[in-house]
């Protein structure tokens, strides 16, 4: 009788495991898994060096020479470590891979606390950069409408140039996984290095301004002190990949002899040389050359050659397009995986055209609503960049790993840990105040 329960019992199990099976096979994380390592590399590359790589010579004009070179420096350093830890702790457990950001979280905090403590930050980066992103490709479209037309042509509102710029993503959003974007995302790697050159080689061009000035922006002691804030957002949100390093290597093939962790962490090295020949370049020099007078994007700043800023605003628009499908990613999952596992809809063509339609249609309206770059890009910074990026994986570390009490892996994390709480608590006070300050003279939809 036991055993003929036993029988009836098992299809039933199978079955269930099966339909699981299939809903993995279909979602876009998981659905996917023969990336090579150099995958790791440009994803990681579309990822990390945002447009945020363009604010790092108006961050370095709030933060002054010293403080400016040792947080760009120091961040950079810390996020490498923290990528490192996510790379090793993705398959921790033999036999299980931690696919999602929200897994691992899970693993170390427990079912439900994870998901509460992981899901709401990492959905605040990954939608807050789809909106900064979509305020970026549409103001990198007017400007490099603005440069060619040299005042012969009517003036286009914002607005539309946002519209144009999302309007891509209604299409590149069916792609159904990250193997599916590898393309994209490779092309849009290769315009981050590009245009990110221009920059600072323009500058070195142009040369030093004449009395340029390297006093603190700011003239006031609170504008002094916001403005570092504020700073300290820019530099955390031009390291945000850590948000979707998981979900990048799950699509890496895995086997006990060749775990997943080799080729990701060469990719990620590869990625890393690039961000940092990306970043300190154009901060540094963009600074040099401009000093205090550097706007919040620094290819504003830069007006000459006329040809070769226009040419440096198409390759951020086909960069953004790339960093907005990386970044979206993980969201089309989330969405799918509710919808299909908590809501029981089917999964299919019509839900994900519904679904990722709606959501690049939101993020849109929500950029054509509260355009202000530099301020959302430092309250965006320090609220949900710094935990993702700077200390939650060393909590993570510590609640698995359990490092013996003041040994070298139990200081480098919490000296992380407190680092990052810093960043956490005072960058989105100046972000704010910056936001609040745009938006007394800001009109709506204009």
């Amino acid at each position: 009788m036991g055993t003929q329960a036993a029988e009836n019992y098992s299809p039933a199990k199978d079955e269930r495991s099966a339909r699981e099976k299939a809903i993995d096979d279909w979602l876009p994380i998981t659905s996917s898994r023969n990336a090579k390592w150099w995958y790791s590399a440009f994803h990681n590359v579309t990822a990390m060096v945002g447009a945020g790589v363009l604010s790092l010579p108006y961050a370095m004009s709030e933060l002054g020479w010293g403080p400016g070179i040792a947080v760009l420096i120091i961040s950079w350093i810390i996020t490498l470590y923290t990528l490192w830890q996510m790379v090793e702790m993705h398959e921790m457990v033999p036999g299980k891979r931690f696919d999602r950001y929200h897994e691992l979280g899970q693993h170390a905090f427990g079912e439900k606390l994870g998901l509460w403590i992981v899901v709401p930050q990492q959905l605040v980066v990954e939608v807050g950069v789809n909106i900064v992103y979509m305020v970026t490709g549409g103001k990198s479209l007017k400007k490099f409408h603005d440069v060619i037309c040299d005042n012969k042509c009517k003036d286009i509102k914002l607005t539309y140039f946002i519209m144009i710029f999302a309007s891509v993503h209604f299409v590149l959003s069916q792609l159904p996984n990250f193997n599916s974007i590898s393309g994209v995302s490779l092309a849009a790697a290769v315009m981050s290095l590009s245009y990110s050159t221009i920059a600072w080689g323009a500058s070195v061009d142009k040369g030093k301004l004449p009395d340029v000035d390297y006093h603190l922006r700011a003239t006031t002691t609170p504008g002094k002190v916001f403005g570092f804030f504020g700073a300290l957002g820019d530099v955390a949100f031009a390291y945000a990949g850590h948000n979707v390093v998981l979900e990048i290597q799950a699509t890496i093939p895995s086997t006990p002899e060749q775990p997943s962790k080799k080729p990701m962490w060469k990719g990620v090295i590869v990625a890393y040389i690039v961000v940092a020949l990306c970043y300190f370049p154009v901060a540094l020099i963009g600074y040099w050359a401009f000093g205090n007078k550097v706007d919040d994007n620094i290819l504003i700043t830069l007006n000459n050659p006329k040809w070769l800023i226009a040419l440096a605003n198409m390759m951020v628009v086909i960069h953004v397009i790339g960093s907005y499908q990386i970044y979206a990613m993980p969201v089309f999952d989330m969405i799918e995986t509710v919808l299909v596992k908590k809501l029981g809809f089917p999964p299919g063509l019509t839900l994900r055209l519904i679904s990722r339609t709606v959501y690049v249609a939101l993020t849109m309206f929500i950029a054509i609503t509260f355009p202000f770059f530099g301020g959302l890009l430092g309250f965006f910074g320090g609220f949900a960049f710094a935990p993702t990026t700077y200390f939650l994986p060393c909590i993570m570390w510590l609640a698995i790993y359990k490092p013996k009490k003041f040994s070298l892996s139990w200081f480098t994390n919490w000296i992380c840990i407190i680092l990052g709480v810093l960043l956490m608590v005072l960058s989105p006070i100046g972000g704010l105040r910056q936001i609040i300050i745009d938006a007394k003279t800001y009109k709506f939809y204009s």
